[in-house]
């Protein structure tokens, strides 16, 4: 039976690696970009007997992925056994093994099998095995980069509120939260689900403050999707009052909370600052730009400020484009530059201001601690061209990239929106986060682009193990 392992040496002790790999949010923080896999059910957690069912796709087909949990030995070891699933057999155990008080041997070890037999499993064993190399690199980088930004921040157990929180940010921020031992509250509009019930739809919407007392912060990330349809004159006001009203609401509802958090993170976005050319925007820049998402993003700003005057510090993070295969710029961009059809857009000169999604989610983290205040610009230090990203992306992916979508092309099938999204860009720079000792993990796009699209670039590679398995 094939048998694939997998060690490093961590600077966290084994009792934190264990604590972390056991908590709710883990298993959605350890699924690689290359895995397209979600929880459809829990039933417990990492104890004997207890299951999780899942759903993965093989090619285009979905799957279910029934798992059980056994052979748990507290700050040791646990496995994970498949009762249903793709392959003939396949049992996968995590081992935490003490290096001193502040290192730990990670250790995953998979033994399987394929279902069937003849030429096809000889063909495929090798694939398998070059994607559990791959997947289990990023899985330990990625454990060992979140474990480092809880244990840096040094916060005892928050509880935090999040808005927006199964969007592509606000999901990846819960399950970073609640993977470090944090208590996540999401603001839900259905009553039925779990959290704290909200209605932003009008001025005068229904929070339940009840479920909002006590907090540490409020991450507040919802708002209408702008790319979501052409910007008709119903939309763009779909867009704003989402925003506008929303932001308000909440912002009203905390300041009249017998103990409000100590800090409101209300989002925004860089289009602030309209299209500015080669000027270079920090946070130092008062005046905003012209165009739509300007207009957006001062009003969104400006919904905040009752909890302002209520004396709550409030942050407005100014997002740039967030960097993930699961959703947002990204997403939409992969299918054309796999198929080799994708390049630069227009005049390919326009600013890029990305940040990659693990960064816009430790910089969220980070600001919960932090004693700023105001608009925050998070996007990475190196801001490109749309052009230069277009064929870092092509690189990342081996393909070219060189067929130009024209600037009249959008203009006649997006319109305004495609001229704002497309066509325009600022040059935005993150003086206040790195001014406040905020590390990026991937602040090189190449890097950013690896590491997003479940590669690992050497800046966050693990240290082989000391010793042999």
């Amino acid at each position: 039976m094939p048998e694939f392992i997998r060690r490093s040496l961590l600077p966290v002790s084994a009792e934190r690696l264990f604590a972390w790999h056991a908590s709710p949010g883990a298993f959605e923080r350890l699924a690689s970009p290359l895995e397209r896999v979600r929880v459809l059910e829990r039933h417990g957690g990492i104890g004997e007997g207890d299951q999780t069912l899942l759903e993965m796709r093989v090619g285009p087909f979905p799957v279910q992925w029934l798992a059980e949990h056994r052979g748990l030995v507290p700050d040791h070891a646990f496995t994970d056994v498949q009762i249903r699933g793709p392959f003939a057999h396949w049992s996968h155990t995590h081992r935490f093994e003490p290096m001193g008080p502040e290192a730990a041997i990670l250790e995953d070890m998979v033994r399987y099998r394929l279902p069937g037999r003849g030429p096809g499993n000889r063909l495929a064993g090798p694939w398998i095995a070059r994607k559990l190399a791959r997947t289990f690199a990023w899985r330990h980088a990625r454990t060992q980069l979140d474990l480092l930004r809880l244990q840096a921040a040094g916060h005892g157990k928050l509880r935090v509120a999040i808005s927006g929180s199964t969007g592509l940010v606000g999901s990846a921020l819960a399950a970073f939260l609640t993977a470090g031992g944090h208590e996540v509250v999401p603001l839900v509009r259905r009553r039925d689900l779990a959290g704290a019930f909200w209605d932003p739809s009008r001025l005068d919407g229904e929070v339940d403050r009840d479920a909002l007392e006590g907090l540490d912060a409020v991450i507040h990330l919802a708002g209408e999707n702008i790319a979501g349809g052409k910007w008709t004159a119903a939309r763009k006001q779909v867009i704003l009052d989402s925003r506008r009203i929303g932001t308000r609401v909440l912002a009203e509802a905390l300041t009249r909370l017998a103990k409000p958090p100590k800090v409101f993170i209300s989002a925004s976005a860089i289009g602030y600052y309209g299209d500015g050319g080669d000027t270079v925007f920090d946070e130092q820049t008062r005046a905003a730009g012209r165009g739509f998402l300007s207009e957006v993003s001062q009003a969104w700003e400006l919904a905040s400020d009752p909890a302002r005057r209520a004396g709550m510090r409030v942050v407005n993070p100014r997002l740039g484009v967030v960097l993930s295969p699961h959703g947002g710029a990204l997403a939409r961009m992969l299918p054309a530059f796999r198929a080799g059809v994708g390049g630069p857009i227009g005049s390919g000169k326009q600013w890029f201001s990305w940040i990659g999604l693990d960064d816009a989610v430790g910089a969220l983290y980070h600001l919960i601690g932090s004693e700023l205040s105001g608009p925050v610009n998070l996007v990475a230090p190196q801001a490109v061209p749309q052009g230069d990203f277009a064929r870092a992306l092509g690189h990342e992916l081996g393909r070219p990239a060189f067929l130009p979508l024209h600037a009249t092309v959008v203009s006649a099938i997006f319109g305004e929106m495609g001229h704002e999204l497309l066509l325009e860009g600022q040059r935005v720079v993150p003086s206040a986060l790195q001014a406040d000792g905020f590390q990026f993990a991937t602040p090189w796009l190449a890097e950013a682009l690896c590491w997003e699209l479940g590669g690992v670039p050497g800046s966050l590679a693990t240290e082989a193990a000391a010793t042999a398995p």
